[in-house]
């Protein structure tokens, strides 16, 4: 069976991996990034290059979104070189970027009346290394028909493919797991240091409270980068304050009271402000250690 042609916006830490995904996976990618050198890496591993993200979409079965703002999602779709201006029925739009709620139901609103094409919302969570292994968990929001019609993409890509419900459904699921991403990595710094403090060895905690209720992917996968000091970025702090940001906006639109993940916020801002930015979101023990 033929797979569809995708168009992939957007080759950063998630987007280079997952096209190199599809690319094994038989699919033919034509790929776009604002940095040149991006959409080259993209190339090396297989894909076509495009121009720009309408020149990506002209031709594709399926669309993707794979971009770090909701500023760079709206300029991507809906720019003077979007994809909006080349979309046409029965083409699909999957946007994978964390995005604010709102915006993502008003940019599907809009595409689906400018172009009569769908939007779905696909947040994910994993990774660079699941993006590109195909073991992402991805949490949708969509109408029936446009789930459907990327359900065997999903298959590809993910181990894990939830539909949430309508459009924006996605993106709100999203806000829930970086409130639990980001609180956690708190906690997790906050655990090195009293181990340290108690002379005891950090690094043999993920071992020690393997299969209890503290147990979680984020002991065993982060928090031994994190007692390492390893802060090569998998996923950038700036990233998950962007992140922290919109999970209190969303909660604030909806008078929800989150005091916990105000803190994790207010550490990543110090963290990101004291020039860090760049560095993986395990970094956050840093402003502990200061």
């Amino acid at each position: 069976m033929t797979k569809p042609a995708i168009g992939y916006v957007g080759i950063g830490l998630m987007g280079l991996p997952m096209v190199g995904r599809l690319l094994e996976r038989g699919y033919r990618v034509r790929a776009y990034d604002i940095v040149a050198e991006r959409t080259s890496a993209a190339v090396k591993a297989g894909a076509a290059a495009a121009s720009s993200p309408a020149d990506a979409a002209r031709e594709a079965d399926l669309v993707l979104l794979n971009l770090p703002t909701t500023d760079a999602v709206e300029t991507a779709v809906f720019g003077a070189e979007g994809v909006a201006g080349v979309l046409h029925e029965p083409q699909v739009l999957i946007d994978f970027s964390t995005i604010k709620v709102a915006k993502g139901k008003s940019f599907a609103r809009r595409l689906r009346d400018e172009t009569g094409c769908g939007w779905v919302d696909a947040p994910v969570s994993g990774g660079p290394p699941a993006s590109g292994n195909g073991t992402l968990t991805v949490m949708a929001g969509g109408s029936e028909a446009d789930i459907a019609a990327v359900a065997p993409l999903m298959k590809d890509v993910s181990t894990r493919f939830t539909h949430m419900g309508p459009s924006g459904s996605g993106l709100a699921a999203k806000m829930i797991n970086q409130l639990f991403v980001g609180c956690g990595h708190a906690v997790m710094a906050e655990a090195i240091v009293l181990a340290e403090s108690a002379g005891m060895e950090p690094g043999r905690i993920p071992e020690c409270l393997a299969g209890g209720l503290a147990d979680s992917a984020l002991l065993q996968r982060f928090y031994p980068r994190m007692a390492k000091r390893e802060f090569s970025p998998q996923g950038y702090a700036r990233q998950l304050l962007k992140d922290l940001e919109m999970v209190m906006e969303f909660a604030g639109e909806l008078k929800a009271p989150l005091p916990m993940t105000g803190e994790s916020l207010a550490l990543y801002r110090m963290l990101v402000h004291r020039g860090h930015s760049e560095l993986d979101t395990t970094a956050i023990l840093k402003i502990y250690e200061d």
